[in-house]
């Protein structure tokens, strides 16, 4: 008897290229192994860039990505391909940190999503955007995101 859970995957356990574009990038789902169950999976990307899409400057963010899954869990590798997918693309903070929140939750279906975009400053203003689905569900333990907020030399 052979195990179907991993069949669609095309990305994990193989060379995978850098996609062009975050449209370009293929997100990858399996089926929950914890369906009915309330957790949080997360996601830290501290070393996240894209570019700014009018000087073509890099910006740098750290991100935290918090979900509850519903039916589905997301690939990691996948995941991994498309947030680099971001590095020669060019979007402003608020776009990319919510774009990155809505392609997660059409892919997931998840009962809950949250994003922290922790950006680095640049003209001198660190800016922070975060996005979420709605209230997270009862019972949830939700730990803070640990990311401080910009003090400068302070």
């Amino acid at each position: 008897m052979t195990d179907d859970t991993y069949a669609g995957l095309t990305q994990l356990g193989g060379q995978a290229e850098l996609p062009q574009s975050p449209d370009a990038a293929v997100l990858e789902r399996v089926a929950n192994p914890q369906k009915g169950e309330i957790y949080l999976v997360r996601f830290t990307a501290p070393e996240f860039t894209s570019i700014c899409p009018i000087t073509g400057q890099p910006d740098f963010a750290h991100l935290v990505i918090d979900y509850v899954p519903g039916d589905w869990i997301v690939e990691s590798k996948s995941l991994k391909l498309y947030l680099g997918a971001f590095r020669n693309h060019g979007t402003f903070h608020e776009a990319c940190t919510v774009d990155i929140a809505k392609r997660l939750v059409d892919t997931l279906a998840p009962q809950w999503l949250r994003i922290g975009g922790y950006w680095y400053p640049r003209g001198g203003i660190p800016i922070d955007v975060f996005y979420q689905t709605g209230e997270p569900p009862a019972g949830l333990w939700l730990p803070d995101q640990g990311v401080a907020a910009y003090r400068g030399r302070g």
